[in-house]
């Protein structure tokens, strides 16, 4: 399974502090011992409804040039960027 010192380093590549590993090794056996319960679920001949469309029946692909810069339409533009709220 999952180790301490797998969840370190995981943590060291994604560039995040992590202090108490062994709580987040236990979340991912949690997250394994789940998955281990969809994989018997036993899914694999249950018939998946999917609504067939014919090409013919698709709209048609226009262009349609659009003459100004999309970037200045946005609300949090800086520059060549537009600035998204912060992840916490």
């Amino acid at each position: 399974m999952v180790t301490e010192e797998e969840i370190q380093k995981v943590a060291k590549l994604m560039k995040i502090e992590v202090t108490d590993h062994k709580e987040y090794v236990d979340k991912v056996h949690a997250m394994i011992d789940y998955f281990d319960i969809l994989d018997s679920a036993g899914v694999e001949d249950e018939e998946i409804a999917t609504q067939e469309i014919s090409i013919s029946n698709l709209r048609n692909d226009e262009y349609i040039p659009f003459d100004e810069k999309l970037i200045e339409k946005l609300n949090h533009y800086k520059g060549t960027y537009v600035r998204a709220p912060k992840m916490s």
